[in-house]
């Protein structure tokens, strides 16, 4: 027998321990080289551990464990042979356990044949799902009991699963309120106890305030109707609305630099880039990859790169140096409904916009009234180094070139100042 010692890679520096948020196979489970088989949550992502060989694996820590940096999570006989059903899940690539292979029609029959009856209600395995399958069913919400289990000893299977969602589903086969009292618990991972930690501690340590405005975001849905085919055509990427308020943003931190600064200590430190912040949503909660250099970029450039660290973020595969070294955060309530909030500001960063939904409302334009959708907008920030006077001045300046979108393309000046030499 010739094991191998699979230990816990460093996810990023300063991470000395991370959270065995799932196991994608099962204790004795036949897995391939660089196969998934589990997913860790460090305090600022979830990342995948793939096998560093071929062969029987055994796990050493469960789900939930918290494990040190450079700790024996697994062991992987390598001298194992590999199974016959083992090539059966292969092509799929799925993270599935080896007894999830649909097996021989004549095999089923066989084994079951000497004593069906006994032996499932004696096995632990008896309507439980494989940890591939337990996935799926957490993330859609789906009644186990509306599941026909094929695997060994009535195991659901991940192909279970899939089979059932594929056939659809009756209105009690989806869980909701059952009309009982009763409770459970669930373990927060490690991300969100960091989330946690970070949010209180912002609350504690800085002085923070935050102003509002309103956006007339008439203007930019003008261009977006006009242009967006063309846009899309041409840059094989959507024109949403990011990507005017980070070119806003951007242009603002340029004349209220403090904007874009952070404390350390005694010390303000400024920075001649924009690095930005974008809140996305994952399945994993709250996640902020970052837009490096924001302030170099086209607006095609900026929406490239929020689709790529979106569908990064979305698909679990966000690294920790993607979520590093913002120097401003733009939060998008707007997308989940919200009218009005007040955005928590993202250490160490000293300020963050946040965006919100559109909403047509009446408004007075040149003496009469119109109907315009209009937009809310929120600046937190930290009044240690931000004062009023700044904090206002950057957000009417966002509001100036939203409703003004040819001052993107010359800087906070109007067009006919540049041309006047002004």
């Amino acid at each position: 027998m010739s094991l191998l010692e699979m230990k816990v890679p460093s996810p990023g520096e300063s991470i000395s321990e991370v959270e065995i948020a799932t196991w994608l196979v099962a204790d004795g489970d036949y897995v391939e080289k660089d196969q998934a088989i589990a997913e860790v949550d460090s305090d600022k992502a979830t990342l995948e551990l793939p096998a560093e060989e071929s062969g029987i694996i055994t796990l050493k820590a469960a789900e939930g464990d918290v494990v040190k940096v450079g700790q024996v999570v697994c062991l992987i006989d390598t001298s194992a042979a590999r199974p016959a059903d083992a090539p059966a899940a292969a092509p799929a690539q799925s993270a599935a356990p080896k007894t999830e292979a649909p097996a021989a029609p004549a095999a089923a029959p066989a084994a079951a044949a000497p004593n069906p009856d006994p032996v499932k209600p004696a096995s632990y395995a008896s309507g439980s799902a494989s940890p591939a399958a337990a996935k799926i069913i957490k993330e859609n919400n789906i009644n186990t009991s509306a599941i026909k289990a094929s695997g060994k000893d009535g195991r659901i299977t991940k192909q279970d699963v899939i089979a059932a969602m594929s056939a659809g589903f009756s209105t009690e086969a989806m869980q909701g309120w059952g009309g009982t009292r009763e409770q459970s618990r669930e373990k927060m991972s490690m991300l969100r106890r960091k989330i946690a930690e970070r949010l209180v501690s912002v609350k504690n340590e800085t002085a923070m305030l935050t102003t509002f405005n309103e956006v007339d975001m008439k203007p930019i849905m003008d261009i977006r109707a006009k242009y967006k085919d063309a846009f899309a055509k041409h840059h094989e990427v959507n024109l949403g609305f990011m990507s005017f308020f980070t070119k806003a943003v951007t242009e603002a931190l340029k004349l209220f630099p403090a904007v874009n600064a952070q404390i350390d200590g005694n010390e303000m430190i400024f920075h001649d880039y924009a690095d930005i912040g974008i809140a996305v949503s994952s399945p994993k909660g709250l996640m902020v990859p970052v837009v490096r250099n924001a302030e170099q970029m086209s607006l095609a450039d900026i929406e490239r790169e929020i689709k790529r660290l979106a569908i990064k973020a979305r698909d679990g595969k966000i690294t920790p140096e993607d979520m590093s070294g913002g120097t401003f955060t733009i939060t998008n309530g707007g997308v989940f409904g919200s009218m009005l909030s007040t955005p928590i500001i993202n250490p160490p960063q000293s300020a963050i916009l946040g965006m919100h939904n559109v909403v047509e409302r009446p408004v007075a334009i040149n003496g009469k009234v119109e109907i315009r959708p209009i937009m809310y907008v929120a600046l937190s920030y930290d009044h240690r180094i931000i004062d009023g006077k700044e904090s206002v001045g950057f957000l009417v300046k966002v509001k100036e070139m939203l409703e003004n979108p040819e001052r993107m393309l010359f800087g906070s000046k109007d067009p006919m100042q540049i041309l006047l030499g002004l």
